[in-house]
């Protein structure tokens, strides 16, 4: 029987891990550890927080809370904000944003160095829609997931990632004490660490997730709640703390990359392929390119299965096979924008909902333990939901809105009032002000 939990928990372990490790998982430790320099390891600090810490939260949240959704646990707030934030999250770990930087991320650096620049866009285009066929393909039958994913992906991934980790530990690009820090990593690496780890999606995807390793974990014969919830607890362990160790590996490279180049590259998929190409010429970019391409197919299966399962236990009037094939359309079309486009565009979003995920995730563990009032989910996601959107201003890069005079004085406003705005952290007070009046009016109600 012990032998049988600690397969169990590997396996889900596993299929965590590569659920979670996809395009961001690769490309942003490595950006990361190029511009932070002799700061790494402090960064990847910050980084660890958001990247492991938030996202092994929201799993536990996800067990204790006894729920199987991310819309039952944000309805402890009322049901149309469970709606409107189920939505909001599922769109952006899906079909708006990562589901489509999952191709991108693959192409730019399993194929773009093969093609020449005129040839770029069309074969992007084609590249897409092979991709994007074969994950709706893979997707049509979740039950297949959790050996498609654990048994098989993950560990080819796993084999892939450590030769190129060996050869580095052999041979050292540079002395990480003696790269240079770039910009805000000289005085707030662990800050600028913390908000880079949003990049990551993973809290996001810790709530979306949780499906999926309920369903699994049924496959396996495993139905009793207390027992689920230990599995879950467990196996979240494992996979985030494999994740956590190739975070770090990766930073290093990063930082020790810089050697090889005077400037951070544009995106750390770029990085990527330079290391890999130092170290083992073209051999090493066909096998980055079949890491990063295993890495981004895996995870895309396991995030079209959870939107379009989600989605049909929110609108039973849809079909497991409608939602599927939205969900393989739009990012298909989305992808073509570009990997940096799609960045760009996803970190006003990001610095939106990622506070309210991160005070759910913390409310929902409390209120596990010590029973809270619904008035206090609503106060505290309230306020942090107005706060959260003065620091997705900030990150917004439009031209046309950066003349705008209503948006500078706004701006303003939140530098004034708002503290640890200017670090991107100017929710946290707001959230504690809500939980404390979300206390008090529920005492007076109660």
């Amino acid at each position: 029987m012990k032998h049988k939990t600690n397969n169990t928990y590997l396996l889900i372990g596993s299929l965590l891990f590569g659920l979670f490790f996809g395009a961001g998982n690769l490309i942003f430790p490595v950006t990361l550890g190029q511009e932070a320099g002799e700061n790494v390891w402090l960064t990847n600090l910050g980084f660890l927080i958001t990247g492991i810490g938030l996202p092994l939260l929201g799993i536990i949240a996800m067990a204790v809370s006894n729920v199987e959704s991310v819309f039952q646990l944000a309805n402890q707030v009322n049901r149309r904000f469970a709606y409107a934030f189920t939505v909001l999250l599922y769109l952006v770990i899906g079909p708006f944003f990562a589901i489509p930087r999952l191709a991108t991320t693959s192409y730019e650096i399993a194929v773009a160095p093969f093609v020449s620049p005129a040839a770029n866009k069309i074969v992007l285009a084609i590249y897409s829609i092979v991709f994007f066929l074969l994950a709706w393909l893979a997707a049509r039958k979740p039950k297949n997931l959790l050996t498609i994913i654990g048994k098989v992906l993950t560990p080819t991934l796993l084999i892939l990632l450590c030769s190129l980790f060996i050869f580095n530990f052999i041979n050292p690009l540079a002395d990480i004490s003696q790269v240079a820090v770039q910009g805000p990593y000289q005085s707030q690496p662990i800050t600028v660490g913390f908000i880079e780890g949003y990049n990551t999606l993973d809290a996001l995807a810790a709530l979306a997730f949780g499906i999926i390793v309920v369903h699994s974990l049924q496959e396996l014969g495993i139905h009793d709640k207390v027992t689920m919830t230990r599995d879950i607890i467990i196996s979240g362990l494992i996979g985030v703390g494999l994740m956590g160790v190739i975070y770090t590996l990766l930073a290093r490279l990063g930082a020790e990359s810089m050697a090889l180049v005077d400037q951070p590259s544009t995106n750390g998929g770029q990085a990527l392929a330079m290391i890999a190409q130092y170290y083992l010429g073209d051999i090493g970019l066909l096998l980055l390119g079949l890491t990063v391409l295993i890495a981004c197919f895996k995870t895309s299966i396991g995030l079209l299965t959870a939107f379009s399962e989600t989605f049909v236990d929110m609108f039973p009037r849809l079909s497991y096979a409608s939602c599927l094939l939205i969900a393989t359309i739009l990012p298909t079309l989305f992808s073509n924008f570009g990997l940096n486009m799609i960045i760009s565009l996803s970190l006003p979003v990001l610095m939106f909902i990622y506070p309210l995920a991160i005070v759910l995730i913390l409310l929902s563990i409390i209120s596990a333990f010590l029973p809270l009032n619904h008035l206090v989910f609503q106060w505290a996601m309230v306020l942090t939901g107005l706060a959260a959107i003065f620091d997705s201003l900030k990150v917004m890069e439009f031209s046309w809105l950066l003349a705008n005079p209503l948006y500078q004085s706004l701006l303003s406003f939140a530098e004034q009032f708002l503290p640890f705005y200017n670090l991107g952290l100017g929710w946290t007070l707001p959230a504690l002000l809500g939980i404390l009046l979300g206390l008090i009016f529920s005492r007076k109600h109660g």
